[in-house]
This record gives C-alpha cells, sequence and structure tokens, in this order.
C-alpha cells in the first residue's frame, strides 16, 4: 500500500480586487515577471480556461536549468484553478489546487501541493516538503508586492 501523498499547505492575503490578482496570477506567460524562479514560461496550447504551458527555471548553482511542462483549469466562477505536471521530471506526480477567497482583509490567496517524489530523485518527500514550504513563502510575499503594487497604480490611475 502506498503511503499518503506529501503535502503542503501555503496561504497569503493580498490586499487588492479579486479581478486584478485572478488576472495577474493567472497569465501564465508573464509568470517570470511575477515570481522570482521562473527564466521562462512558454504556452504551449491554450483551450477555454486551460491552458499547457512550459516553465524553467533560472540555472541552478551547478548551471542546470530544470523545466518541465504543466497544465492549469481556471474555474474563475468558483475563484480556484486545479494544475498538475504533465512531465513530472523527479516527481512522481505533483497536483496544484489554488483557491481564492475574499476576506475583510483582502483576498487570501491559497496553494495546497500534493506530490510524491520518485524513488533516486533528488530530494525524498520531507525534503521537498521542506523546499516547496519555503519557496513558497517566499514566492508569495513576492506576488502579494507586486499585486498590490499594481492595484494602488490602477485605483491611482481611475482617479
Amino acid at each position: 500500500m502506498q503511503p499518503a501523498p506529501a503535502r503542503t499547505e501555503n496561504s497569503i492575503v493580498i490586499d487588492a480586487p479579486f479581478d486584478v490578482l485572478w488576472d495577474m496570477t493567472n497569465d501564465v506567460a508573464n509568470w517570470p515577471d511575477l515570481f522570482s524562479e521562473y527564466a521562462v514560461a512558454e504556452i504551449l496550447d491554450r483551450h477555454g480556461d486551460t491552458v499547457r504551458f512550459r516553465l524553467a527555471l533560472h540555472p541552478d548553482a551547478d548551471g542546470k536549468v530544470w523545466s518541465w511542462v504543466s497544465e492549469r483549469v481556471m474555474d474563475r466562477e468558483n475563484r480556484t484553478v486545479k494544475a498538475h505536471r504533465v512531465e513530472t521530471g523527479p516527481f512522481a506526480f505533483m497536483n496544484i489546487h489554488w483557491a481564492y477567497v475574499q476576506t475583510d482583509a483582502g483576498v487570501e490567496m491559497r496553494w495546497v501541493q500534493e506530490f510524491r517524489m520518485k524513488p533516486g530523485a533528488p530530494l525524498d518527500d520531507a525534503g521537498m516538503t521542506e523546499r516547496i514550504n519555503t519557496n513558497s513563502k517566499v514566492q508569495m510575499a513576492l506576488i502579494k508586492e507586486r499585486v498590490e503594487a499594481a492595484a494602488r497604480a490602477g485605483a491611482a490611475v481611475a482617479r
């Protein structure tokens, strides 16, 4: 019997209108401007609310560029996104669920990731859980900063 998949859950409240947050975080082609970890985001296919894309990280300390293909299905009405890696690389599988919930302080953006590492991968499930939790906090803080700045700039233009 397989052990339960590894799971991470991270969230942040962003003081911006839902539409601004949704549009910026689901504009995959512009993720290199939103996330610090991605060097390239190439759209491979788009149909309706589904987008298939290739992400590439900046080169690591050894000069290796990690890349993979993922697919996202966006459900604006329910304020959720479901994604998974098509090219799994060191993962046996990787599923990601994004949820956007309105609060009094802004929109809470939550990422839940479930995965399992392949035997022989550079990290085991525990190591990848730690890496994802550490990096998610960094990336969410950046997204918060960039989305809130865009919302303020948009509000200033609207005045």
